[in-house]
């Protein structure tokens, strides 16, 4: 018995840092938003190991892949609730067979996202044996941004990343992202950030809501920001060139999602969004790769 699933990437839309832990976490607010973007996973629960096969050559099939580690903590959780008669035939072990298409280290969530995806499948495979805030709990001790992938909906997320404020009135965009190339370190990233260089914006979690709604008549665009966009580009330079080239050629601001390294540029009309995305793959050729989506 196989099934397959959507794995939906995700755009920082705003991330300020706003302090650092005892433990050595850092904490932010950030308008988190899935886009259409996605990875697939086929999962098959006929086997009695976890496996996992990636046609990416730069994600690891082993104990290392988010994926793989989801699964086995799944088990490990669900073993003892539930007794060998009500399991049927399934087994502590499933294959999963990841097809990737979100940019691996690019702050896009694409690992994070995979690894939610496991405990979405496995749990629905499982009739539901954990409830949703165990779930999140599990995803936590996965990585900060696994729980925003349970729901996969648009929220202001602050503390590590794992406290969320629902902002269910975002306004439809198209997204242009970018993949420069470049496979970002998010530790180095936020090791590189400075509070006493970095300038903390002020920012009010209800009024980042209110800026969502429609009914705001707000321009979301003039509060896209990203904190980690100068570290990123101090240990990357070539972020702020792709930057750079591609707001010379769209004539507006583009804006790096996460730790990096992806750009993305926001379009509220879809054709407008092709016609950019055309246009920037034509002048950066094999230099950079572009992905046309939109906000879910």
């Amino acid at each position: 018995m196989s099934r397959s699933y959507r794995s939906y990437a995700k755009l920082n839309l705003f991330l300020y840092v706003t302090g650092r832990r005892d433990d050595g976490y850092h904490t932010l607010c950030s308008l988190m938003a899935p886009i259409t973007l996605h990875d697939e996973l086929e999962f098959d629960f006929s086997l009695q190991e976890v496996r996992v096969i990636c046609d990416h050559p730069l994600v690891p099939e082993d104990g290392a892949n988010l994926a793989a580690r989801a699964a086995k903590l799944f088990f490990e959780q669900v073993r003892g609730r539930i007794a060998g008669a009500e399991r049927g035939e399934k087994s502590e072990g499933v294959g999963i067979r990841i097809r990737k298409r979100i940019p691996v280290g690019g702050g896009l969530g694409g690992g994070s996202s995979n690894a939610a995806c496991v405990l979405n499948a496995l749990n629905l495979a499982w009739n539901h044996v954990l409830s949703k805030e165990e779930l999140y709990h599990l995803g936590l001790m996965l990585g900060a941004d696994v729980p925003f992938f349970i729901d996969g909906v648009p929220v202001v997320a602050t503390g590590i990343g794992e406290q969320f404020e629902p902002c269910p009135d975002l306004p439809h965009f198209h997204a242009v992202v970018c993949d420069p190339h470049i496979a970002s370190s998010t530790v180095e990233v936020y090791k590189k950030y400075d509070f006493q260089l970095t300038k903390i914006k002020n920012y009010n979690i209800k009024r980042s809501l209110n800026i969502c709604s429609e009914e705001q008549g707000a321009d979301i665009q003039d509060y896209l920001h990203n904190d980690l966009f100068e570290p990123a580009c101090g240990l990357y330079p070539g972020i702020r060139s792709v930057k750079e080239e591609m707001e010379q050629l769209l004539t507006q601001q583009v804006f790096m999602t996460g730790s990096g390294s992806s750009l993305f540029a926001l379009f509220s009309d879809h054709n407008q969004a092709q016609y950019a995305c055309d246009r920037l793959k034509d002048a950066f050729g094999n230099r950079a790769a572009f992905y046309l989506t939109a906000l879910r």
